[in-house]
């Protein structure tokens, strides 16, 4: 009898990096009956993310409202979701990540006892303030579940450093290795029309930006847009694409600061398929996001990671991001050089993958299917390339 399995997402990068696993357990409807549930903790870009990967929620709590704080999210997201959890009675629940819909997601299943797979299991930077409150949302997440599905043997050794018992924890790769497989395309037309224009433009190297992490913003953000700027000022043959965050505190920091330069183009939010092609259309890329730590690398493109702290130490160790911090001198220092030392650059263009192969989403639907019964093997976990 097939077992009905819950995933519950609500922002892109959930969505993103969930999908594939998604699609992966709908290709076994013999085992698992499917149920996906959207907060609409973002609404937007989770709705695109949804579109692209052709998944359609059976539930939306459409949660997301303006000025919406922590509190709002965590609060209402429990409610509701105890309210479709206690209706459907789920046999396993899956959530993503360190975001509110992950801790909630997270404590309702235990609230009813049932059984949750946190995939990306195990990420620290062991700074409670930086991600945040990221870093904190992801323990939680890890704390209350019964699998672990660790992205990368670093995980994993975290995890047990902090007695999470080591039989629950299965190293699965990084499902974003996943989404970005599924997505790239050879002769991709970006729906954003002035991207079209401005990725073909010749003798031009391309930057992409992203910026908004809360503790980023106040004078960190300000230091990083002044570097981003010399850059442009200092690089006739570079432009600079940074699709600005609909937080009114980054669009006003942006627009102030970056605004009206002739190579510095300022757009609305992008959808995910515009987003991993205008990572790999460009030359390098600086951002203070999570997720693009593990997207860059997989399209080796050096990263300058304007935040002082990561979760994804791998990328660093490997050479493929370059930890900045906020100092606009790093910050400048690290883009500029990147774009007169070739040998650094290839180092960093060249370095190997350390997120995945692709199987991520496979390696996690086997280990439930075995939890059910309905295959006698565990899947080999994943390696690093050596």
């Amino acid at each position: 009898m097939a077992k009905k399995v819950m995933a519950i997402i609500g922002t892109r990068p959930e969505a993103t990096k969930m999908c594939p696993v998604i699609h992966e357990l709908n290709m076994h409807p013999e085992w698992f009956e499917t149920r996906v549930v959207a907060t609409g903790q973002h609404r937007e870009q989770l709705d695109q993310a949804l579109s692209h990967f052709r998944i359609r929620p059976d539930a939306d709590l459409n949660l997301m409202k303006e000025n919406q704080t922590l509190s709002y999210i965590t609060s209402t997201a429990i409610a509701e979701l105890d309210t479709i959890i206690s209706d459907e009675r789920p046999d396993f629940i899956l959530v993503h990540g360190d975001t509110q819909t992950a801790v909630c997601g997270g404590l309702v299943a235990f609230f009813h006892r049932i059984p949750i797979g946190h995939v990306e299991a195990g990420l620290r930077s062991y700074n409670k303030y930086s991600p945040w409150p990221e870093e904190i949302n992801r323990k939680i997440a890890d704390v209350v579940s019964d699998f672990l599905f660790a992205p990368t043997p670093g995980c994993k050794d975290n995890l047990i450093r902090e007695g999470f018992d080591e039989n629950c924890i299965y190293i699965t790769g990084q499902t974003a290795v996943d989404a970005a497989a599924m997505t790239v395309q050879a002769d991709y037309i970006f729906k954003e029309e002035r991207l079209n224009d401005i990725v073909n433009r010749k003798g031009k190297r391309l930057i992409a930006v992203t910026a908004h992490r809360k503790e980023n913003y106040g004078p960190p953000m300000e230091r990083m847009f002044r570097a981003i700027r010399r850059i442009a000022d200092e690089h006739p043959d570079v432009s600079v694409v940074y699709p600005v965050h609909r937080s009114p505190v980054v669009r006003a920091a942006a627009h102030e600061m970056l605004g009206g330069h002739e190579r510095i183009h300022l757009l609305d939010p992008i959808d995910y398929p515009d987003m991993i092609h205008l990572l790999q259309r460009s030359y390098l890329v600086l951002s203070d996001s999570g997720g693009l730590q593990e997207e860059t690398t997989v399209l080796h493109k050096p990263l300058v990671l304007m935040r002082d702290t990561t979760e994804r130490p791998e990328a660093v160790a490997a050479n493929a991001v370059f930890l900045a911090g906020t100092d606009e001198s790093m910050i400048h220092g690290t883009a500029a050089r990147l774009l007169a030392d070739e040998g650094f650059y290839n180092a960093m263009a060249n370095a190997k993958n350390p997120f995945g192969d692709g199987h991520a989403s496979k390696r996690i639907v086997q280990i439930v299917a075995h939890h059910f019964g309905f295959v006698s093997e565990l899947p080999q976990p994943f390696q690093l390339e050596m």
